[in-house]
């Protein structure tokens, strides 16, 4: 029996702009999922899912000839989205490593979660690193052949330490920096629970110029820098309005503090896709309460989130 595990991820600057090459900074969270393989003598793969509490969200038995087909098709009566995700995924990893299928009969395959699918994490990048793993095959590779994206999730999923992440001519830049800020204590973090479409927004970030993308990677880049060199919370306060102040712009959308909490002393920045996830907060607990009030139940100090 083996057992892999990848952190979950937090993007605190760059989003959008990090798919072009900006360098970005990313939290790993000590929340994770894992990924535990036994061999068996049964031809075929068993494949559990747990979720944070313990109750079973997937379980799907895939025959060995599933997984060698290319295509989507297989001997399961019905599929799921979620089983015809899980099947895509293993028969991708299996064309990057056939050796893998070809020297077992079988195997038990149980996934668990310890944070809940909605709050954002990384339940697929979590996933594809604990597969990637387990077949010893390049993490970056298998989830460009399946999900895409700029790969910071995987990144962060196997670092214990905070990253910066710059994509560049398809290639992942990583470095492990420090991210302690003195005043961490009055930074958390609010899940809004809030999905949100952001075709539009990609859409308007999409039909900015070459020359209009270049000055925003440089610019989002550069305050990458600043927030790890910060050192008050009010220096950090301003770079967050900054770094608000141009992703709104690049993809029409307001900032959420403008949207929905005018009346907050503290900052409030988004994080990843701009969608209904997590936010970044600064403050001290009144500040929390303010949340609480307004019946945002969900806040997770900086300093339980991230590893």
């Amino acid at each position: 029996m083996t057992t892999f595990r990848s952190n979950g991820k937090l993007l605190i600057t760059g989003e959008y702009v990090v798919l072009d090459g900006a360098v970005s900074l990313a939290l790993p969270t000590k929340y994770g999922q894992s990924l535990t393989v036994e061999k068996t003598s049964k031809s075929g793969i068993q494949w559990t899912a747990y979720d944070n509490e313990n109750k079973i969200w997937l379980k799907v038995f895939f025959k060995i000839d599933d997984l060698l087909l290319k295509s989507a098709v297989s001997s399961l009566s019905s599929i799921s989205e979620e089983e015809d995700s899980l099947l895509k995924i293993l028969q991708t990893a299996n064309s990057l490593n056939p050796i893998l299928l070809q020297e077992s009969n079988g195997f038990n395959v149980t996934t668990n979660l310890d944070f809940p699918k909605n709050w954002g994490l990384g339940t697929s990048s979590t996933l594809i690193n604990n597969i990637a793993q387990w077949f010893n095959i390049d993490a970056y590779k298998l989830l460009q052949l399946t999900f895409g994206g700029s790969g910071y999730d995987i990144a962060a999923a196997q670092h214990n330490n905070a990253i910066t992440y710059e994509l560049s001519n398809e290639k992942s830049n990583v470095l492990n920096v420090e991210f302690n800020p003195i005043f961490q204590e009055e930074l958390f973090f609010v899940h809004l629970n809030r999905k949100q479409n952001s075709r539009d927004s990609i859409q308007h970030y999409r039909d900015q110029s070459k020359t209009e993308l270049q000055q925003n990677i440089t610019k989002i880049s550069g305050l990458t820098s600043q927030f790890l060199i910060c050192e008050s919370l009010k220096e950090f306060e301003l770079l967050i309005e900054i770094h608000e102040t141009i992703i709104s712009k690049i993809i029409n959308t307001p900032k959420v503090k403008s949207e929905l909490f005018q009346d907050f002393d503290g900052a409030i920045k988004s994080l990843g896709g701009w969608g209904g996830d997590f936010v970044l907060a600064t403050g001290a607990e009144d500040a929390k309460n303010y949340f609480r009030e307004k019946g945002y139940n969900t806040i997770i100090p900086f300093t339980e989130m991230a590893i």
